[in-house]
């Protein structure tokens, strides 16, 4: 059984690899994962992912979201696996061949998460891009569906917000790993953010979800290391009312 902490992960959303440094050296007893995204990954490339490594008790979550056709994807989740990460993403799209591609490419080295909608993406966005009525009425709907997608391609898991995970885990089964990003924990204004479907570390644990991306209520808190801290119990709480459940039945 993976400790609270473990179910962590925490974003270097920073704008250089020196603030990302200092928090992995801040954070790594207090998270299980750090998040690489786009940003720095352009900034610092493998120097990053390698000084992790080095230095933290801690896996990597590569959050590039590939999206280009399916022999670009595959070749490039190659590369990725060369690296050790633990998880790297791929959007869900259009097609299915390029979640198949990115599987292949992948070896079984490193676990493709397939990204469904965006928790920054409401029912009006869905609207304005075109997609049916029952879609943008319903987004989880459009996460379920690209789930399927992601799970007959063969990738580990996705990446959905916490009112999905109960869901997709009905759906497709424990074994589905769900990467939950728009934690906020219940100390904090979940309004003031540009993410719309959030949900607080309780409830998405509660509702199955296998990792939590949390970055501004750690990062922007004045003690980081006590802002995890305390989210940890509020997932160590879940997790003691999950298995009382269990147990009672």
């Amino acid at each position: 059984m993976k400790r609270s902490k473990e179910y962590i992960i925490f974003p270097l959303d920073v704008p250089t690899v020196e603030k990302a440094k200092a928090y992995v050296e801040l954070l790594w007893e207090s998270v299980g994962m750090f998040k690489v995204g786009l940003e720095l990954f352009i900034r610092s490339g493998t120097t990053l992912i390698d000084f992790i490594h080095a230095t933290a008790a801690a896996q990597v979550f590569l959050d590039l979201k590939l999206h280009d056709i399916p022999a670009t994807v595959s070749r490039a989740m190659a590369q990725i696996a060369d690296l050790g990460v633990k998880f790297a993403t791929v959007h869900c799209g259009e097609s299915r061949k390029m979640l198949e591609a990115a599987v292949t490419g992948a070896k079984g080295r490193v676990g493709v998460l397939g990204v469904t909608v965006l928790t920054s993406v409401s029912g009006e966005d869905i609207k304005a891009a075109g997609y049916q009525k029952a879609f943008y009425e319903d987004p989880a709907r459009l996460v379920v569906e690209r789930a399927a997608m992601a799970r007959t391609a063969g990738c580990a898991g996705i990446v959905c917000s916490g009112r999905e995970v109960r869901m997709i885990k009905k759906t497709f089964g424990r074994d589905f790993i769900a990467v939950t990003p728009g934690i906020r924990p219940l100390w904090e204004d979940m309004e003031s953010n540009d993410q719309k479907r959030v949900a607080t570390p309780a409830a998405a644990i509660e509702n199955g979800a296998d990792y939590l991306v949390i970055g501004r209520p750690i990062r922007d808190a004045k003690n980081p290391k006590e802002a995890a801290r305390r989210i940890a119990e509020e997932i160590d709480s879940a997790l003691s009312l999950d298995n009382a459940l269990k147990f009672d039945k």
